[in-house]
């Protein structure tokens, strides 16, 4: 079953569409109205580039942020531009001066994401102003145009944004609801006896990396400003804010499900009951997607299928093991049966209660899951631009060093095979265009824009030269251009492939309006493309940064994160035992939402990072096997200590011996630990608590497998974990 619903209006109705249209009008309008209205064409041109190069920068998020970041990024830009057209007259300080700002501003990848956006935009614009000598007057008319231009853009989105800010939170929601529903039919794959189950849990890890990356966007648009009373009291912030914490409710029911499928399969090999697990989450799928479509499209959601049948199915089928008399011969797999009919049945519940909160109605309450106050700051993402940072990698050893010196080596490279062929001369620019934004920090990442950038471009040039060749109408290929404008920034952050070919065609059209008569230019540009291709995949291999080297800092971190996620679930068990205050209960269920999310993060940085390692050479892979258990027990051991803490939270008094087993646990989850993993207290074994029983059970062999895979490792390595040099988090 595929309720994979409507990929075109998925796209349509998402804010990649919607940033790809901001983006588009504000890089074309400059040149629409300086050269459309006052014939002004280079400098209607020069300011597109200007703004073209802070559209980069302006990608999803907080407009604040992005305020920020674009009249930073417009500011380095037009510094860029100065100097690169003070030098351009001068063959050897533009080499000089093209080297220094490769190598800058790809140090500014130690910043993230944001960093690496802003370097490329400048890198961009520098070579851009490359394509023509420049006098001394030139310079500054060109960087007061340029920087007009990115004023202009910056000024632009922010006002579209600020005008249309409720319309981005809810685009924001809408996609991080379609990866949870993505997720959860992953999850349902894992019922399918069909499927194999390491693919399967392969999948699922990735695709959970995915949506903890989009909860984390949908969290720093959505939760921003709702502490006031005013957005507190808007139908639709608050069907935004309760239809997230509907969200993260039924994903932690989910996850909560302490599920082995591997046992869950033998068990129940000749049963129904599968089918019925797995058609049920796959119809929940199904309808939050209609929900996610809903929310984008700004109407109410409509309930098209029912989990009713598959329940009452599964309900009969548990009935039947009771008769059976399995629940007296598997006590383990009666009790893990009865655990996941309730939680999809509560699971349909919180489905049944988001869409009706689709309703905006003006009469719906706040759910108070978490305390709507300046607390929840803490759960947004934060980018700090400090200067140690940048300083701190400016050393051999670090991989941001390594990678800016790659970028200008391969940049020294194009340059002197532009300046070696006369030729290339011309189009040389071109070249070092592809080549920056080819080469990314990691081999992995290199490797892969390299082959998506050469097909794209080639494609690109395959369409532009069938426009070309079918029509010569000004109206139409303008019309073409701005369309490949909007779907190739829009699919920038979705599929590279694809926005590589309507970009070069839109770039290919433009290049045809500034010059009808040029007959080769499309050739040239497959051409530049190749052969910057080449020397990006070629200078990947100098002083590279290979995954591994990153592998053991994350590793730790995710195993930090479920120790401390363990310690908080403690302290809240802890609180409702001792019949706390309101104060100290909400307080503790913070923190342990606040782990929660961390854990959720940590493993979305280590499972990324290992299968980009599986994707570089085999000799620079490092212990493959014990780092693919380790990246699925954590996996485990998270969704564990959920089950766990939900069902000792549902008890009127915990068993003591259960509390002090977790908090023997703790010193497990710590770089080499001393002691073996303890095994479950026998007063638990008794049967009594099937419920706590088996959870308890799998954090214990989650535990104990790390370690083992852990020793495994660093014995092979014959390096001692506690002395293993931590790579810095900053990556």
């Amino acid at each position: 079953m595929n309720f994979n619903y409507g990929p075109l209006q998925r796209f349509l109705f998402s804010h990649h569409f919607y940033s790809g249209v901001r983006r588009a009008a504000g890089i074309l309008l400059p040149i629409a109205v300086l050269g459309g209205v006052f014939g002004w064409y280079a400098s209607g041109l020069i300011a597109t580039f200007g703004a073209l190069c802070v559209a980069f920068i302006d990608q999803p998020g907080p407009h604040e942020h992005r305020a920020r970041e674009m009249l930073g990024g417009t500011l380095l830009s037009t510094l860029t531009v100065t100097l690169t057209g003070l030098a351009s007259s001068h063959p050897l300080l533009i080499w000089g001066v093209v080297m220094g700002q490769c190598f800058a501003f790809s140090m500014l990848a130690v910043y993230g994401k944001k960093g690496g956006q802003i370097g490329f935009a400048c890198l961009l614009l520098m070579t851009v102003t490359l394509h023509h000598s420049l006098s001394t007057q030139e310079v500054w008319l060109h960087a007061l145009t340029s920087l007009g231009g990115g004023l202009f853009y910056t000024l632009f989105s922010y006002s579209v944004s600020r005008v249309m800010q409720l319309r981005e939170k809810e685009q924001a929601l809408s996609v991080a609801l379609f990866a949870t529903a993505d997720y959860i039919a992953r999850r349902a794959d894992m019922y399918d006896l069909a499927q194999d189950l390491d693919e399967s849990y392969r999948k699922l890890i990735v695709c959970q990396a995915d949506m903890t990356d989009k909860h984390q966007a949908a969290r720093d648009m959505v939760l921003r400003g709702l502490a006031t009373k005013q957005a507190q009291a808007d139908a639709s912030r608050m069907m935004l804010w309760n239809l997230f914490v509907e969200m993260i409710a039924i994903l932690d029911l989910l996850v909560a499900t302490r599920t082995d499928y591997a046992f869950l399969r033998q068990k129940l090999n000749g049963s129904d009951a599968l089918l019925f697990m797995r058609d049920a989450l796959h119809k929940m799928a199904g309808d939050l997607e209609r929900i996610a479509l809903a929310v984008a499209r700004e109407h109410t959601a409509t309930q098209r299928s029912s989990v009713k049948a598959e329940l009452r199915a599964l309900e009969f089928e548990i009935q039947q093991m009771q008769t059976e008399g399995l629940a007296r011969r598997e006590p383990e797999l009666y009790s893990l049966c009865i655990e996941i009919l309730r939680r999809l049945r509560n699971s349909a519940k919180v489905i049944d209660r988001m869409i009706l909160a689709t309703r905006r109605d003006r009469d719906a309450q706040l759910l108070d899951a978490v305390k709507i106050d300046r607390s929840l700051t803490q759960f947004l993402s934060r980018q700090h631009f400090r200067p140690r940072l940048l300083t701190s990698n400016l050393r051999l050893d670090s991989p941001f060093c390594r990678y800016a010196l790659r970028v200008t080596l391969a940049a020294g490279i194009a340059l002197a095979l532009s300046a070696l062929i006369p030729a290339l001369a011309r189009q040389g620019y071109w070249i070092l265009l592809t080549v920056l934004i080819i080469m990314k920090p990691g081999f992995a990442l290199t490797r892969q824009r390299n082959g998506w950038r050469l097909l794209g471009t080639l494609i690109g040039c395959g369409l532009a030269f069938g426009i070309l060749y079918t029509t010569q109408h000004e109206t139409w290929l303008f019309a073409i251009m701005v369309l490949s404008t909007i779907i190739g920034g829009s699919l920038l952050q979705m599929n590279y492939l694809v926005a590589s070919a309507f970009n070069t065609n839109a770039v290919l059209l433009a290049f045809n309006f500034l010059d009808p008569g040029a007959t080769t230019i499309i050739a040239d540009r497959a051409l530049d493309t190749f052969l910057g291709s080449v020397i990006a995949f070629a200078c990947s291999y100098v002083l590279p940064w290979w995954e591994a080297q990153f592998m053991p800092s994350l590793m730790r971190a995710a195993i930090s994160a479920n120790r401390e996620y363990l310690r908080a679930a403690l302290a809240q068990i802890q609180t409702h035992e001792a019949n706390a205050s309101a104060h100290e209960v909400k307080r503790a269920d913070f923190n342990l939402r606040l782990a929660r999310k961390n854990v959720h993060v940590a493993l979305a940085n280590f499972a990324e990072a290992f299968y980009r390692m599986m994707l570089e050479p085999k000799s620079r892979q490092w212990h493959v096997i014990e780092l693919n258990s380790i990246v699925m027990q954590n996996h485990m051991l998270s969704a564990q200590i959920s089950a766990v803490t939900t069902v000792l939270l549902s008890l009127p008094a915990p068993p003591a011996a259960s509390t002090e087993f977790l908090n023997a646990l703790l010193p497990q989850l710590l770089p080499a630990p001393e002691l073996p993993t303890p095994p479950v207290p026998k007063s638990l074994l008794d049967g009594t608590l099937p419920d706590l029983t088996y959870p308890l059970k799998q954090l214990q062999r989650s535990i104990t497998l790390i370690n083992e895979e852990i020793e495994v490792i660093y014995d092979k390595s014959h390096v001692n974990p506690r002395a293993t040099a931590t790579i810095s988090e900053q990556a």
